[in-house]
């Protein structure tokens, strides 16, 4: 698009902007933002969300606010699952008519904005940041909260996820439906503060950050019904949960038989699923437009690098791993781990002894990344052998036999491997 089309474009807004209501400013930051944006994405400086998004606020504060009116907007936030998590309620919405989402995972404030700047759509579904969920709550007005989860991101401790959850609460208390996980403490405590209240057995398998209590300050304890505090805060009683590789409510039971894989994707589309029937979305049609999900960002799908096939998962703090080493753990496919420490990974990666890695024994380990001496230890201390290899995800994967391998990266270093793997492709 010609920088005289894109000025055209954003000078005569389509769908659900209507002129007086967004205003004169915030229609100039718009223009001006999009014509940034595209000459980032010309010059290869970056994809042009962030920048194009910076420009519409500097000039115009008031955009999100005013960009959101007339739109239903459903935010989702938790410190896992939140960008599948948000694609999977994009689709499932999608069954109602076009959605608009920040599919690209720029989850703060500049990222919103551009969504919306670029939208036309009367539903917004938008991953936020955890951290930014208050700010994104007074701005956008969402018809609807979905609460996956919190625990700690690489060195952030226990004060700081009870910090999280209590600075959730008070936003909250003017949305109307909040959707969250009746299986962790810091979601639904925060929740109780909203209109109405749709609890999600989503399950919580790490749950070393919520033994205290977010209301009180006393201990959680857990039991098989599920977990409680002496003040009166307890696990309330959920409306959908999950049996297997089914979801039930107290009238409905749907196979969800899922692309994605993962226990964990089965509860990412639990909360999304029960998202979406609260704006009128048919359950068994949302589960089918869900099902067709096979890729996420560049995560799980299978492609083909010389004699390998290779898989990309992503894993950035203690719970993530978690779960994706459960998630490979009953196979024997070659694996790189691909380790970082920067920027948003956090530069202590001493949180890798919270994880234990035992169950990746029995086959071919290969650790790169820039803080590969860091992963080669931890896993050393659980009695595995693995191969450093320097020079990125490619050169590591050149070392294992022919056939699958799955490649475990945190944040930066998953960038990194998708990066290096789209340029092998040709993209």
């Amino acid at each position: 698009m010609s920088v005289n089309a894109l000025f055209h474009r954003a000078a005569h807004p389509a769908g659900g902007h209507h002129p007086e209501r967004v205003g004169t400013r915030v229609r100039a930051s718009c223009t001006l933002g999009r014509a940034v944006s595209w000459l980032s994405r010309a010059t290869g400086r970056g994809a042009g969300e962030v920048i194009g998004g910076r420009v519409i606020l500097a000039l115009a504060p008031e955009a999100p606010r005013r960009l959101a009116l007339g739109h239903d907007v459903a935010l989702v936030s938790g410190t896992n699952g939140k960008t599948t998590t948000s694609r999977m309620l994009a689709a499932a919405l999608g069954t109602l008519g076009p959605v608009d989402t920040n599919g690209n995972g720029a989850n703060t404030a500049a990222g919103f904005v551009t969504a919306l700047a670029d939208g036309h759509a009367d539903r917004v579904v938008l991953e936020t940041d955890e951290g930014w969920l208050p700010w994104a709550v007074a701005q956008v007005a969402p018809t609807t909260v979905v609460l996956l989860n919190l625990s700690r991101d690489q060195l952030s401790r226990h004060h700081e996820v009870a910090h999280l959850s209590t600075a959730w609460r008070a936003p909250l208390a003017d949305v109307g439906v909040v959707v969250a996980n009746a299986d962790d403490p810091d979601t639904v405590w925060p929740a109780l503060a909203a209109r109405h209240q749709v609890w999600v057995a989503a399950g919580q398998r790490w749950i070393q950050d919520s033994g205290t209590c977010p209301s009180c300050g006393g201990q959680c304890r857990r039991d098989e019904t599920g977990w409680g505090c002496a003040c009166g805060l307890r696990r309330p009683k959920p409306d959908w949960w999950l049996e297997g590789d089914e979801l039930v409510s107290r009238t409905l039971r749907l196979p969800l038989e899922l692309s994605l894989p993962g226990a964990y994707n089965r509860a990412n589309a639990a909360m999304a699923v029960a998202a979406a029937v609260t704006q009128g979305a048919d359950p068994a049609t949302a589960v089918a437009r869900i099902r067709g999900i096979e890729t996420v960002a560049g995560r799980y799908a299978w492609r083909r690098v010389g004699a390998h096939r290779i898989r990309l998962l992503l894993a950035k703090n203690p719970a993530g791993w978690l779960e994706i080493v459960d998630l490979v753990r009953d196979t024997r496919t070659p694996l790189v781990l691909a380790f970082n420490s920067e920027g948003v990974d956090g530069r202590d990666p001493s949180w890798l002894y919270d994880v234990s890695f035992v169950a990746l024994a029995g086959r071919p380990l290969v650790v790169t990344g820039r803080r590969a001496t860091d992963m080669q230890v931890r896993l050393e201390m659980d009695g595995l052998a693995p191969t450093v290899v320097r020079g990125g995800v490619r050169a590591a994967v050149a070392t294992l036999p022919a056939g699958p391998v799955d490649v475990l990266a945190n944040y930066t270093a998953f960038r990194d491997a998708l990066r290096e793997l789209n340029h092998a492709d040709g993209h």
